[in-house]
């Protein structure tokens, strides 16, 4: 067995419990409200990784592990009555700590890449809609004069249903300012927002979210 196939199934096994214990009030706030769509963006990897699975900590053959602040996001996604979407698909790519992207059109060169961070991962839900990634937060990045707040793009293609949007962390300063972020109305921030939880001075960051999709 490979080092990214263990790493995968472990990851994943590990993940299948505690994603079952969804309790938090946010996850409970955005069941049943649609999850707001959002701009693609410019940095979709035209050239994807050969590890492409939900540690993006790591790169199969390349030592070392990712700089920055690891997270642990764990989730499910469902329709609006709050049924499981089995078999979904999601990709999801972002900025290194330094707030630059693996691709050859970011223009943000004076940030360093990162030779130990995936920089994109794929996953397929479980039979409970279930899907798990460990990665990094990412870092801020300028676009024109101002800065880029912190976030993660995602594309999730259900059963019937394909949402691209991006997800955000509360309490970033940067998202009082970032025009993405504060286009969207107060209720759909809430169903792309997360707030991470500090568990231990050496684990990741913990964050839930739940991807409800209009027909599933």
């Amino acid at each position: 067995m490979s080092a990214t196939i263990s790493r995968r199934q472990a990851l994943q096994a590990a993940g299948w419990a505690a994603t079952a214990l969804f309790t938090s009030s946010a996850a409970a706030q955005q069941q049943g409200r649609i999850t707001v769509e959002d701009i693609m963006g410019p940095y979709y990897p035209i050239q994807r990784p050969l590890d492409e699975d939900a540690d993006l900590t790591r790169v199969d053959g390349q030592p070392g592990v990712a700089q920055g602040t690891r997270i642990d996001l764990r989730g499910r996604v469902v329709d609006t009555l709050g049924l499981p979407v089995a078999g979904a698909w999601i990709e999801m790519w972002q900025a290194n700590t330094h707030g630059r992207y693996a691709h050859a059109t970011d223009p943000n060169v004076d940030a360093p890449l990162d030779p130990a961070f995936q920089g994109f991962g794929r996953q397929e839900t479980d039979e409970e809609g279930r899907f798990r990634f460990l990665t990094i937060v990412p870092g801020p990045y300028p676009v024109g004069t101002s800065l880029r707040t912190p976030h993660i793009h995602f594309d999730i293609r259900g059963q019937h249903d394909r949402l691209v949007t991006q997800i955000y962390f509360s309490g970033e300063p940067l998202n009082d300012s970032d025009l993405l972020y504060q286009a969207l109305s107060p209720e759909d921030r809430e169903t792309v927002t997360l707030t991470p939880r500090n568990v231990g001075d050496d684990a990741p960051l913990e964050a839930e979210w739940t991807v409800v999709l209009a027909t599933g």
